[in-house]
């Protein structure tokens, strides 16, 4: 067993997460499943019930949330070493995951975990974390991560994080949370509205736009320090930040000219640089990862539609033309692809939109569904819509096949944004 080191990323989450007990702020409902489920067995940590957080057990709604997998009932087998496992108890599942924790003297805990291949009868990997006995949750998302990574070949996202705004009644709550609801955060909190968060390519800072000083005012806030400064506050309305890869940079939206248009601007509020020139409303910039293009929804055509250009402020190409109108693109982290808001007889769906063959997939069934957005590995997308009248969050697969929905217990939820992978 290969033991690791996370210092960096239990650096940073010592220093963002509360102190109070991880609860959840969402509640998540799972609709549908992947084409081809894993079937594997979780078995509950040797001495975890000692903790005031099961590992076993936030491992296990992880994957059950992805759709991707099918959780086998260990029943009463319950090994937690190599030497405790008979591989013939485990014929009806593909993978099998054990482990135990140890409280050392100091009150950190160690968390040894093996997952095996129960087919082949071998061992896939182990590893050896040492954490804070209020980091469970954390090592429990990670170890679901690294299972995921193993069994699908893509990176896991249980361990990133999610921004939202809860609105209830006068109170407007800019908030952070884990990406199934738990540890949430408030970042900011005003009685007027919060608009269009958007995370630097670190996770440390968040950029976002408030009516707090009557007009729109683009802010960007320290997650970490929860220090924050004015990144933009010129004449007009200043909108729809959104981080360059660099994170040196960002596009925001400011009607300064006239129309709103959108402009480049250093992430110290310096530097300020128009990059579209027409005479119609061009909003709602998203990088491609790479930095060289931004997408972005226009009207000058007619209707909101979705453009792309060199964010050198070349010609824009046009990249929607079917249905009706088609808003709030954003870039899949892996370039090939981008998500939107496609309305059409007075619905709004959650579509996907390949740049190479131009077909467009509609991912949802329509409604009040708006504000995609990316996970960091491009297999989930998040966005916001609404159910017994109430905004709430929801999440489809980029195939369409498993959906999820997180409510929360008061307020409205909208304007969501999924957070990258934790450095």
């Amino acid at each position: 067993m290969k033991r690791v080191s996370l210092i960096r990323y239990w650096v940073f989450l010592a220093l963002f997460c509360a102190v109070s007990p991880a609860r959840a702020a969402l509640n998540i409902d799972i609709i549908g499943a992947g084409e081809n489920q894993i079937p594997i067995a979780i078995v509950p940590f040797a001495n975890e019930g000692k903790l005031a957080q099961s590992i076993s057990e936030v491992v296990s709604l992880d994957l059950k949330r992805s759709g991707l997998f099918r959780l086998v009932n260990p029943t009463s087998k319950t090994p937690h070493d190599l030497h405790e496992v008979v591989y013939a108890d485990w014929r009806g599942a593909d993978a099998l995951a054990i482990g135990s924790v140890e409280t050392q003297p100091n009150g950190r805990v160690m968390v040894k975990f093996r997952l095996l291949d129960a087919v082949k009868q071998t061992e896939l990997f182990g590893q050896a974390v040492t954490a804070k006995g209020d980091q469970m949750r954390a090592i429990g998302h990670r170890i679901a991560d690294l299972i995921y990574e193993k069994l699908t070949g893509n990176p896991g996202v249980f361990s990133t994080r999610i921004a939202y705004v809860n609105r209830l009644g006068k109170n407007n709550r800019l908030v952070v949370a884990d990406s199934d609801g738990y540890n949430d955060q408030v970042v900011r909190s005003i009685s007027d509205p919060i608009m269009s968060p958007a995370w630097s390519p670190d996770g440390n800072q968040l950029a976002y736009v408030t009516l707090e000083q009557g007009h729109a005012v683009i802010y960007v806030q320290s997650l970490i320090t929860n220090q924050r400064r004015v990144l933009a506050n010129v004449r007009g309305s200043n909108s729809a930040p959104v981080w360059a890869p660099d994170g040196k940079h960002l596009a925001v939206v400011l009607s300064r000219d006239g129309s709103p248009q959108i402009y480049l601007i250093r992430s110290d509020g310096t530097d300020l640089r128009r990059i579209t020139f027409s005479g119609a409303i061009d909003t709602e910039p998203s990088f491609s990862p790479d930095g060289k293009d931004i997408l972005f929804t226009s009207d000058r055509g007619g209707s909101p539609q979705i453009y792309r250009m060199p964010v050198e402020g070349k010609t824009a190409e046009r990249l929607t033309f079917e249905g009706g109108n088609n808003f709030s693109p954003r870039y899949s982290p892996d370039g090939k692809s981008f998500v939107f808001a496609h309305q059409i007889s007075g619905r709004f769906h959650v579509a996907i939109q390949d740049f190479q063959s131009r077909q467009m997939q509609v991912l949802t069934e329509g409604g009040w569904e708006k504000r995609p957005s990316f996970s960091p590995n491009g297999r989930l997308v998040l966005y916001a819509t609404e159910a017994q009248g109430r905004g709430i969050l929801a999440i489809v697969s980029s195939d369409g096949r498993v959906k999820q929905r997180l409510s929360s217990q008061a307020g409205d939820i909208r304007e969501p944004t999924w957070g990258p992978f934790l450095k």
